[in-house]
């Protein structure tokens, strides 16, 4: 073959390369695309997970939810929706944006706190996650998220291929917290408003709890059956050191909020190791009454197992610290804040801090927020209506997905 022959055939050879790697770079920029949101590529670090929620009245399904995010990546981002966007979608908030923010930030799975965050995945939005955030994936659980029109809140990070899923923690929801509250309201007064026995029908689905002996009032048990994996995934797994000085509190951590979180992080401060005693359902009873607590023992322990600022806790701890109780966990001081349901106990024969107060390692603690569980429960009593009006909003469908389940905690 001739020379301009070789040459031809070399220069037909580079330009059909040419042309085929403009086509593979071509559908590979595609493939980058989607719906107008350029995915640049991960440089190496860590892996970043984002998950959003309202957060209301936070409890032990919220934590596992972020717990299980966190396990996706090595930094979990959470994104708190405002005020505003909650009743624009669902409904008034039971707790504000303040105190939804003090939760969050304080469940030790999570690293970063983004406040304000729409109720919808927006395009804008999640740029704004994929280029300032630096996030990877964007994680939801295994139930629906719908938007008022009925599209999926998660639709574009889905087809972004950014998107994860977790498992919802069965048993629990803030709808069935809102009925068990309402339920207790009703029993205790006689005969109830018909406006809050409806709002009770609406929350309470006949799923969530049971009552003993089959009387009107006691102790409602619910439907989640804590097992020994539940309590190891959200424990620490470490114990104080030889030397730590060991800070106790105990209380009924009833519908953890951030009165709780707030005290825990004021304890916690003043030693190496901060171990909390959660009283027994029939402890909290006999001081509270029979419609208390609203949150069983191990439903209550989990919520405070998850807080950052705890170390270990006593399931189901004694109402009088005692000195065996002291000696047992080397405890260094006993510690109580000023803002409390039951604050009288010093006025009792039997003062449960008779003991740490005896040996002088008793602390009042100034409570910096005053917010108490029945707080909550006036929030939710005094505007029924607006809490009718929200349930109302959420339709047949978790009405069916509940009906008639026991739940065993998973994963």
């Amino acid at each position: 073959m001739s020379l301009d022959g070789n040459i031809s055939e070399q220069g037909m050879r580079f330009v059909a390369s040419w042309l085929i790697g403009g086509v593979v770079v071509g559908v590979s920029m595609l493939g980058l695309y989607s719906k107008g949101v350029l995915l640049k590529k991960k440089k190496k670090g860590p892996i970043r997970v984002y998950m959003d929620g309202c957060f209301d009245m936070m409890h032990y399904g919220h934590c596992n939810a972020l717990r299980q995010a966190r396990a996706l990546g090595d930094q979990l981002v959470v994104g708190v929706v405002s005020d505003e966007e909650i009743t624009l979608n669902k409904g008034p908030p039971v707790t504000p944006l303040k105190e939804r923010m003090a939760m969050v930030s304080a469940v030790k799975w999570v690293d970063e706190v983004i406040p304000d965050a729409p109720y919808a995945i927006t395009e804008e939005f999640m740029k704004k996650l994929f280029y300032e955030y630096n996030i990877d994936y964007i994680i939801h659980g295994d139930d629906p998220c719908l938007l008022p029109d009925g599209t999926d809140a998660y639709a574009l990070a889905k087809k972004a291929g950014r998107y994860k899923q977790i498992k919802r923690t069965e048993g629990v929801s803030s709808t069935d917290i809102v009925g068990r509250m309402l339920l207790c309201v009703r029993e205790r007064s006689t005969p109830p408003s018909p406006k809050q026995s409806c709002l009770q029908r609406q929350f309470s689905h006949g799923h969530n709890q049971k009552v003993e002996d089959g009387g009107g009032t006691g102790t409602r048990i619910s439907h989640f059956l804590p097992t020994s994996r539940r309590i190891v995934q959200f424990s620490n797994g470490r114990g104080p050191g030889p030397d730590s000085r060991i800070v106790y509190i105990d209380g009924a951590f009833d519908l953890f909020h951030a009165g709780h979180v707030e005290i825990l992080r004021q304890a916690r401060r003043l030693g190496d190791f901060l171990l909390v005693g959660i009283h027994p359902d029939h402890t909290v009873s006999a001081h509270r009454g029979a419609h208390r607590p609203i949150m069983n023992l191990h439903e209550r322990s989990l919520s405070v197992l998850a807080c950052r600022y705890v170390d270990e806790v006593i399931i189901g701890a004694p109402w009088e610290v005692s000195r065996d109780t002291i000696t047992t966990f080397n405890i260094s001081l006993v510690v109580c804040g000023t803002i409390a349901e039951y604050s009288d106990f010093q006025k009792e024969k039997n003062n449960p801090y008779a003991v740490p107060m005896s040996m002088g390692i008793y602390q009042n603690l100034e409570s910096p927020l005053e917010i108490t569980t029945s707080t909550i429960i006036k929030r939710i009593v005094s505007n029924h209506e607006a809490y009718q009006k929200r349930n109302e909003k959420k339709g047949e469908s978790e009405r069916r997905y509940y009906e008639g389940k026991t739940f065993v905690s998973g994963d």
